[in-house]
């Protein structure tokens, strides 16, 4: 009887076999190989981890993207997806999954040096994944493309005289390719409009902190948090996918940004999805719209001809 359940107990494990890209250790059944929590830094005693994502059906372009998770500023290892970085493996791209300190435990003043700390940890390692350090793309979606953006127009090199080696190294990332990004707090949805914790936002003050209960500290934090304030010539390419009935995020954001970094002579692009509201179930073609993200990276990391979806 023993054996009987011995056995049946081995039949049941090959039934459900690996979890697919779970670990390194299952490389050898999953298109790619995966490790959990690379610790990129710390903070009052907390690990601030990614995840790495290499491809292993399709050969190594030697060229790195980092996703951004996060959704109102909360970002968590439980929402990494393998399907929506998918199109980045296949392509040969290695995937950085950026996890960070999350509102309301901190606010933007804190979560944004995270991501500059992601971008420099990884450029400093990156002949760890065998990725060119001098040219690193950034993706997300909404809080997370709010987040990209703040690195395509704010990333830099770190200071010259920092203790430790990785905090010398540069943030500034050289494509940007997203969907639905916040880009101006103080003009949100319609000129004048605040929406630094207020207005369509309130229910984020949290991300903003105890400064968001004041007019003066609203002004202040709407002018440091909004990328679309920092563009210049020198911002990273940008490709901004967004739905034209988006009630969270308003398409105007997109536009806005759009037009100022065309005045700035940066280089950008706005693809407007009719009738899409915040992702979800009314986006029409996911896969489509992930596949023009790739083409950005393609051309603007790799040096590849233009595609058609990117025209």
């Amino acid at each position: 009887m023993k054996l009987f359940y011995f056995l049946l107990l081995l039949a049941f494990a090959g039934a459900i076999g690996p979890v697919q890209g779970q670990t390194k250790s299952t490389a050898q059944t999953a298109p790619y190989a995966r490790t959990e929590d690379v610790v990129y830094g710390r903070k009052y005693g907390i690990a601030l981890t990614l995840d790495v994502f290499q491809p292993t059906a399709t050969k190594p372009n030697g060229f790195g993207i980092i996703q951004v998770i996060s959704g109102g500023w909360v970002s968590s290892h439980a929402n990494i997806s393998a399907a929506s970085i998918q199109t980045y493996l296949d392509r040969g791209y290695t995937v950085f999954t950026v996890v960070h300190g999350s509102q309301p435990k901190f606010t933007l003043a804190e979560i944004v040096p995270d991501l500059h700390r992601a971008v420099r940890f990884i450029r400093h390692n990156a002949a760890r994944w065998a990725i060119d350090p001098a040219h690193l793309g950034i993706t997300g979606s909404s809080a997370g493309a709010h987040l990209s953006l703040t690195l395509g127009t704010q990333g830099g090199p770190g200071p010259a005289d920092a203790k430790d080696p990785i905090d010398r190294a540069s943030s500034a990332v050289q494509a940007v390719a997203c969907f639905y990004p916040p880009t101006d707090f103080l003009n949100y949805g319609r000129e004048g409009e605040i929406a630094v914790g207020s207005g369509i936002l309130k229910d984020y003050i949290p991300a903003f902190g105890p400064e968001a209960l004041t007019p003066e500290g609203r002004q202040k934090l709407g002018q440091t948090f909004s990328p679309a304030r920092y563009l210049s010539a020198a911002s990273a390419p940008t490709l901004i996918i967004h739905g034209d009935a988006d009630p969270l995020v308003p398409i105007q954001q997109s536009q806005l940004y759009l037009a100022r970094a065309t005045a700035a002579g940066a280089t950008a692009r706005l693809i407007v999805k009719p009738g899409a509201e915040h992702g979800g179930k009314t986006w029409p073609d996911i896969a489509g719209d992930r596949r023009r993200l790739a083409d950005w990276f393609d051309h603007y990391l790799r040096g590849l001809p233009v595609t058609t979806s990117e025209k």
